[in-house]
């Protein structure tokens, strides 16, 4: 009898637990924020929980200091047809924005957006800026499709007031047909406190670290597909971080195969989810070591176990999710004017 109700009692506790898993899960919801702008948004950038920056088409930036609850909307002079598809923000006054192509501009604000300073401008056939990443207030990087077949890299070490392109013989090579998707800013992130990593897609999906190339697990092959967004966890205790892809064929976004994979050594070797993401997805971002949002034009998913299996929670289409920097806020955005933010029940 003492092992029955042993037996009985673990299995009652393996109930409670999943029910409460369950219960965290189907808490999570996304909460609209109404804007006052139809503009598309794939930039965003969540200081913390009370400073919020967005950019999009028409050249449009909008900031928030009171945690979404009120916009300033603001449409950057001489750049009205330019789309600002990244945008990195410090504090409720300075932020910088990326002009994605021909030419090639970033721009940045002091104050508060009302005036924007050009800090970079190229204005070679073929450029095409895509992302960029901070390691902090001083130093960053950007990138941007292949010129030449070599794809473009630059850094700042002031805060972004100044930009120089990297040694043209350290540029990463891509193959033909091999880009890098401007959908959400994040296919580059910070590796460790000096090194970055990005993805790329189209014809040839890869993991650039260092000078080193690996094949992703992903759909590939077409313009329309490949990685579009990576996320890094903290190193592990092995010194290795957990690194998430996401992506698909925007074309057919509605499609699970093939549209995630996780590696823990760095690219060597890669894990297919159990449950995928319910489509395309355009980013990806980690909210804490094992909980992850994905967004895309077919909705957002959550992962409670670090991206093994993905639970779809809403159907709206987002192109872009990001945790606050100092804070706990996770903020979404995307086309005509889309603002929310991830809300838990009680």
């Amino acid at each position: 009898m003492k092992l029955v109700t042993r037996l009985l009692v673990i299995s009652a506790i393996h109930l409670i637990i999943l029910l409460f898993v369950a219960l965290v899960s189907n808490a999570q919801s996304i909460d609209s924020i109404p804007s006052a702008t139809r503009a598309s948004f794939r930039g965003l950038s969540v200081v913390d929980d009370r400073v919020v920056w967005v950019s999009g088409s028409s050249g449009t930036v909008g900031r928030s200091t009171d945690g979404g609850k009120t916009w300033k909307w603001m449409q950057v002079k001489g750049f009205e047809k330019s789309d600002f598809r990244d945008i990195e923000a410090f504090d409720p006054v300075t932020a910088i924005v990326i002009a994605i192509a021909e030419p090639a501009y970033i721009l940045k604000t002091t104050d508060g957006g009302n005036t924007w300073k050009i800090v970079l401008e190229d204005k070679r056939k073929g450029m095409f800026l895509d992302a960029m990443e901070f390691w902090n207030e001083q130093s960053g990087i950007v990138i941007g499709d292949p010129v030449g077949g070599k794809i473009y890299v630059a850094r700042t070490f002031d805060g972004g007031d100044h930009w120089r392109g990297i040694p043209e013989q350290n540029y990463p090579v891509g193959v033909e047909g091999e880009a890098i998707f401007a959908s959400s800013g994040t296919n580059i992130r910070r590796l460790n406190l000096s090194e970055a990593c990005f993805v790329t897609g189209g014809t040839k999906s890869r993991l650039f670290i260092r000078d080193q190339k690996f094949d992703i697990p992903i759909v590939q092959g077409k313009e329309s597909t490949g990685a579009n967004s990576v996320a890094v966890s903290n190193s592990t205790k092995n010194n290795n971080h957990l690194i998430v892809v996401v992506g698909g064929d925007f074309t057919k976004d509605t499609i699970s195969t093939n549209n995630c994979a996780l590696t823990k050594d760095e690219g060597k070797t890669w894990i297919i989810p159990t449950t995928p993401p319910h489509g395309y997805r355009s980013c990806v971002e980690f909210i804490d070591k094992n909980t992850l949002i994905a967004c895309g034009t077919s909705g957002v998913d959550i992962s409670t176990d670090g991206g093994m299996n993905w639970k779809l929670i809403s159907k709206e289409s987002y192109h872009v999710c990001r945790k606050a920097k100092n804070g706990n806020s996770v903020f979404l955005a995307g086309g005509n004017g889309r603002v929310a933010r991830l809300v838990y029940g009680n």
